[in-house]
């Protein structure tokens, strides 16, 4: 359907705007598990005008609640992306993220944040989750334990995590939108 790309997990904008709706993407290098709470604690922490531990310009994103047993990750599947809905624009705006990994989709708000700073909403397959763990060959660092395992901050060491779909782009594209054209204009 699209191109496949080989991305490291620090992103530059013009990266980011050659990636189109369809592409596949295998990511190499580092990226940051955030779900509800940590996106919470996150905003918290800006709003206030402080800094949070962890840079995420020019990051990406992974909403996952990994499965960890020591030093090793067992499964690293995607959460509903939808639940962070409300805030994942502001946390695109205030952190310079550059992509969001999830399963399920998101809604306009997050489009209008992705088309202005920039970045892109990405699907890897739901169910996956132990293949995804595959990837992982390191925990660099863990913040926010006190949040609770799932919902801490795990920046992972990943390498060839995918194939991440874009489902979202910086163009304002949605695969959903397109799949929804093509067989209503099939139709006619």
């Amino acid at each position: 359907m699209g191109k496949t790309y080989m991305l490291s997990g620090r992103i530059g904008e013009s990266e980011i705007d050659q990636l189109q709706v369809g592409d596949a993407l295998y990511i190499t290098g580092e990226i940051f598990t955030m779900r509800d709470q940590a996106h919470l604690k996150a905003l918290a922490i800006l709003r206030s005008g402080g800094d949070l531990p962890f840079d995420l310009r020019g990051g990406i994103i992974y909403h996952c609640g990994p499965l960890v047993q020591g030093t090793k990750v067992i499964s690293a599947g995607p959460t509903t992306s939808m639940r962070m809905e409300k805030v994942e624009g502001e946390i695109i705006a205030g952190t310079g993220a550059k992509c969001i990994i999830g399963k399920g989709g998101m809604g306009a708000g997050t489009l209008g944040a992705l088309s202005k700073y920039h970045a892109v909403y990405t699907e890897y397959p739901g169910g996956a989750g132990a293949l995804a763990a595959k990837a992982v060959v390191g925990i660099r660092a863990v913040y926010w334990k006190e949040l609770g395992d799932p919902e801490a901050v795990w920046a992972l060491e990943v390498k060839n995590l995918g194939p991440c779909f874009v489902t979202m782009d910086s163009h304002g594209r949605t695969l959903r939108d397109e799949l929804k054209s093509s067989i209503h204009g099939s139709q006619a």
